[in-house]
């Protein structure tokens, strides 16, 4: 029992209220509210429970309509609250590198640069995570052999880009492109940052 209490004031100490009963939750998954493993055979039994308790007929057609509608409308505006963000990356990196590397992958990086420009992984990281999927050929550990001097180094995207040769991306051996992406992907996160 002290155990606990010491635990519960670590926790406290080092957390928010609401991360630690999260952190709570999450460390007791036998009494949770929730089942957090989809793989666990309790979660069907759980889900169908929750499903036989949910009860349309109470509500009549037009009011399923109204909520509908004000559901699908709270989803519109959050989606276009992130787009005007994505929508601008894209134009730049079109703007920067069009002529040289197909607008599908421009696109690719951005939106993957969009996801990851938040999270707590290092520069490297993040521009290998803009890029592995683009380079399926490439091992991560050589991705970020490729992606620590631009993470690192003050002039690595302009030096990147000016090394790379401009010919266009069907033209460039599988390191150019490798080397081009990841200055594309640093170009890209900087611009978030700047944003």
């Amino acid at each position: 029992m002290a155990n606990k209490w010491i635990y519960s004031q670590r926790v406290e100490d080092s957390f928010s209220p609401v991360q630690a009963e999260l952190l709570e939750a999450l460390l007791q998954p036998e009494e949770a509210l929730y089942p957090w493993n989809p793989a666990d055979p309790d979660t069907e039994a759980y889900f169908a429970e929750m499903e036989n308790e949910f009860e349309l007929e109470d509500w009549s057609d037009e009011e399923i309509m109204a909520r509908s509608q004000k559901l699908f409308a709270g989803i519109d505006f959050c989606a276009k609250q992130v787009s005007p963000i994505a929508d601008v990356l894209k134009k730049s990196l079109g703007e920067r590198f069009a002529p040289r590397v197909p607008q599908t992958l421009l696109d690719a990086i951005a939106h993957k640069a969009h996801q990851v420009v938040s999270t707590n992984l290092s520069l490297a990281d993040k521009l290998v995570e803009c890029v592995q999927q683009l380079l399926p050929n490439w091992a991560e550990e050589d991705l970020l052999v490729l992606a620590r001097p631009l993470a690192y180094a003050m002039r690595g995207e302009a030096e990147t880009i000016e090394s790379t040769p401009s010919a266009a991306w069907t033209e460039l051996s599988d390191m150019e492109q490798a080397r081009l992406s990841m200055a594309i992907a640093q170009y890209a996160i900087a611009h978030l940052h700047d944003s």
